[in-house]
């Protein structure tokens, strides 16, 4: 048998993979007695050496509650706190920092914006997503269709793996309020066309959200371009810490949503008689925010802005070229989705195999994927499949790794055969 893992990284040469893992301790780890490879950056990216210590150095030397602290540790808490803030404002570029909303994550930024929608909604409105939305897209819409009256339609997928536009076409009218919309699908890679998606649905007064959450390690967002009024994203998806994420939105549309929690910090002035809400973004962080999380997204959007993100691009695509080129090496393995623009996503079936059994016989070989439905139950009904195995590559993942996979696979297939 050919040994798959000997491919070099020539044309990788405007990008030092090797360099670029040093970056990631994680990645020099061994897992089960093997050298970790690590390919479930669709669920969760590793962290750089920038994000571990931007976040070591707040708790070493400077932590302390942000905002009204009357002493050098809230002021500087406070500074690097907001800087944090300021710094994704430029990477979505995005008009002004009252857009961008600290949250949990994506999750809780979709349900921040359905609920805020809510009290606009109505018995027959409309509520546009597709059939390859993440769960956390489709759940909080359900949810608000069933307490409003309106209903969730999705956008359909062609079996290659792409939106059906004739099916946006049909769907979108006059009783359509909202569509939500990702940008990268988590199981097909795929990167749908949503700007003149967008761009439809605003000629019709139609609210846009994005969920981003697969798209920003990959390319860099601009919501002015995209001309969205939500867009939300993930931190650990992002290189960065988890137990955060961002919720940008149109500051007219949030200053006209109510906020999603009580409690201190988003409020003006508190009485029995009345509270009022404070200014923007804080009327949406109720409570002490993750300060230390915040900190540690703005050290890997600047990790990620010292770098070519070209570069990055192109070293990418080369994984997936790779992965591609070796999918014909493994008898009746079958990827699923073959878009045309996708990021290096790749969830297959192998005939005869479980993805779980997959997935556990890989991880003894040190190769870390993912299986299962990936929250997208309504895609793998549509493909008539219960899950998948997922790989999800990263920039620092190398040629090496990908053949690794597929001798892996083809071990596995001998083994169970």
């Amino acid at each position: 048998m050919t040994d798959l893992s000997v491919a070099n990284n020539t044309g990788m040469a405007a990008f030092d993979v090797e360099k670029v893992r040093q970056d990631f301790p994680i990645l020099s780890r061994q897992v089960n007695g093997k050298p970790l490879v690590y390919l479930d950056n669709g669920a969760s990216a590793q962290k750089p050496l920038a994000v571990l210590e931007a976040m070591d150095h707040y708790y070493r030397t400077m932590h302390s509650n942000v905002h009204r602290g009357a002493h050098t540790l809230g002021d500087e808490a406070t500074t690097a706190f907001e800087g944090a803030r300021e710094t994704v404002r430029r990477f979505i570029n995005a008009p002004s920092t009252r857009e961008v909303i600290w949250t949990r994550g994506t999750t809780e930024a979709i349900n921040i914006v359905a609920n805020g929608l809510a009290p606009r909604l109505r018995k027959g409105d409309e509520i546009l997503v597709s059939q390859m939305e993440h769960h956390a897209n489709i759940v909080p819409w359900q949810m608000v269709a069933e307490r409003t009256g309106a209903r969730v339609l999705p956008v359909q997928v062609t079996p290659e793996g792409e939106l059906d536009l004739d099916s946006f076409g049909t769907l979108l009218n006059e009783r359509t309020r909202v569509l939500a919309i990702t940008q990268v699908s988590n199981v097909l890679g795929t990167i749908n066309p949503v700007a003149p998606l967008l761009e439809q649905a605003r000629a019709k007064g139609v609210i846009t959200v994005v969920d981003g959450a697969q798209a920003v390690p990959h390319f860099r967002p601009d919501v002015q371009t995209l001309g969205c009024d939500f867009y939300v994203f993930s931190s650990h998806k992002l290189f960065g810490p988890t137990g955060i994420g961002v919720l940008y939105g149109r500051e007219q549309l949030l200053e006209e949503l109510p906020p999603f929690q009580g409690g201190g910090e988003m409020i003006e002035r508190v009485s029995f008689e009345r509270t009022t809400w404070n200014t923007l973004p804080y009327k949406f962080e109720a409570g002490t925010p993750p300060i230390a999380e915040a900190i540690g997204l703005g050290a890997a959007i600047d990790y990620l802005e010292g770098m070519d993100r070209n570069a990055l691009e192109a070293a990418e695509s080369e994984l997936l070229e790779r992965a591609n080129a070796l999918v014909e090496t493994v008898p009746g393995m079958r990827v699923i989705g073959q878009a045309k623009r996708k990021v290096p996503v790749m969830s297959f079936k192998i005939d005869g195999l479980h993805p779980s059994d997959i997935g556990t016989l890989l991880d003894q070989q040190g190769i870390a994927i993912r299986t299962g439905h990936h929250c997208a139950m309504p895609l793998m009904d549509f493909y008539g499949v219960p899950g998948t195995a997922r790989a999800s590559f990263a920039f620092y993942n190398t040629l090496e790794e990908v053949g690794q996979l597929f001798n892996a696979l083809r071990k596995i297939q001998r083994l169970l055969a």
